[in-house]
């Protein structure tokens, strides 16, 4: 048996199977909620089953090679990243997208991913070069010039979504970096505090829609008066429409005359088949549909967190947590908005929405969880070319020893994020 099939039968198939599964239901979906477009729903179904066999291939060469060898790309990714970024501030369209041969892309998702794999390899390599570069003080330091710069950028761009996705993945990163829990608790209270003069003072100057779409949902919670032909139509007809459904739905491609209210286009017909594909898919399935694609969806996301319980470094445990991090935020905001939990943002559903780009980057994310998962037993040759050295108690030698090992539970002893 070669390397390269051992490695594939070696696939972590709890992890593919519900990924396929939100893809292909995802397809089907979006052929339903873009039909009123003028391309017609067929037309936006084709290309992501395009865009999903090209991140199929994606996912099987990041999740086949092994994923040390991605990490030396962070800091490169990183900072084209920030070109790019930068880039898109210049760009004289609404939702700062560039265009490469022919490819339309929002590098504020590549930025995330970049930035996150970037901030993983740093927290691993740190105190490898100096014991006090592996001070939590530095750690956060590291941490906040790699996040704020990119999440600065992004709120200049007005596009608030894709910058609140920032926060939870910061903070898994430091909690899964070793980053003591009083230095998390005091970060947390500061955040806290500065939520006021944040959005009282620099959320009007950096976006206001934004500031308006908050105002907008505070009113429709506490039941006041909107303008469900305005600014309201949006929210007020996506929760209609989830609402509706009750426990079966109203069926798949149904029509006016089977209840639906996405065939006579009051669900935001424009972007249904993007933000707002979940009120569709909860019209037509009802409540069993969307109570079973979130349950795939938590199938995906707690084998991953299982995966990250046996990586054999640090940065790969990183990476795999942002990762959950990344897909619950993207979740839990998107399904959030449409039943009135959460201001209507526009960002996508992971694996379901019409996204090319995003699906790629989707599914990049993914094939680096498998390659985590492949390769937890592979002793990096830098590991193995190290000296002898003595354990802390002096009974025996070790030689590249992996976090975790040789004991039940790899955290037994052991402080937050050590590097042996």
């Amino acid at each position: 048996m070669t390397p390269l099939l051992r490695k594939f039968l070696g696939l972590n198939w709890v992890l593919l199977f519900p990924m396929l599964g939100l893809i292909v239901f995802g397809v089907f979906s979006i052929e339903s909620a873009a039909r009123h477009l003028p391309q017609g729903g067929e037309y936006y179904a084709d290309r992501q089953k395009m865009w999903a066999i090209l991140g199929g291939g994606v996912y099987l060469i990041t999740a086949l090679l092994d994923y040390r060898w991605i990490k030396y790309l962070a800091l490169p990714m990183y900072l084209a990243g920030l070109g790019l970024m930068v880039a898109a501030m210049f760009v004289d369209n609404e939702v700062h997208q560039l265009n490469f041969a022919g490819v339309s892309f929002q590098p504020a998702q590549f930025m995330v991913v970049a930035g996150f794999i970037a901030m993983a390899m740093m927290l691993q390599q740190m105190p490898r070069l100096h014991p006090l570069l592996g001070l939590p003080i530095v750690k956060i330091s590291m941490i906040a010039v790699m996040s704020l710069v990119p999440f600065g950028l992004v709120a200049l761009m007005g596009d608030m979504g894709s910058a609140l996705v920032w926060l939870p993945v910061v903070g898994v990163v430091m909690l899964t970096g070793g980053i003591p829990f009083r230095y998390l608790s005091f970060i947390l209270l500061v955040g806290l505090a500065m939520i006021p003069p944040l959005f009282f003072i620099i959320l009007p100057s950096a976006s206001e829609r934004g500031t308006q779409r908050i105002e907008l949902y505070l009113d429709m919670l506490n039941d006041r008066e909107v303008d469900i032909q305005g600014d309201a139509y949006a929210p007020h007809y996506i929760g209609m429409a989830v609402g509706k459904a009750g426990y079966k739905g109203v069926g798949y491609m149904a029509d006016a005359n089977k209840g639906s209210i996405h065939d006579k286009k009051y669900i935001p017909w424009k972007t249904a088949h993007n933000d707002f594909i979940f009120a569709v898919i909860a019209e037509e399935w009802g409540f069993q549909g969307s109570l079973l694609m979130i349950i795939v969806y938590a199938v995906l996301l707690i084998q991953a967190l299982f995966i990250s319980y046996y990586s054999r470094d640090l940065s790969g445990q990183v990476i795999v947590c942002a990762v959950v991090a990344l897909f619950f935020a993207h979740i839990f905001e998107n399904i959030g908005m449409h039943i009135r939990i959460m201001p209507i943002t526009g960002i996508p559903l992971p694996l379901v929405s019409y996204s090319g780009t995003f699906l790629l980057m989707c599914m990049f994310m993914l094939g680096f969880i498998q390659s985590v998962w492949v390769h937890r037993n592979v002793v990096p040759a830098e590991d193995i070319s190290k000296p002898i050295t003595l354990s802390r108690r002096g009974r025996r030698q070790i030689i590249g020893k992996r976090r975790g090992e040789g004991r039940t539970n790899p955290n037994e002893r052991t402080q937050r994020g050590e590097a042996l």
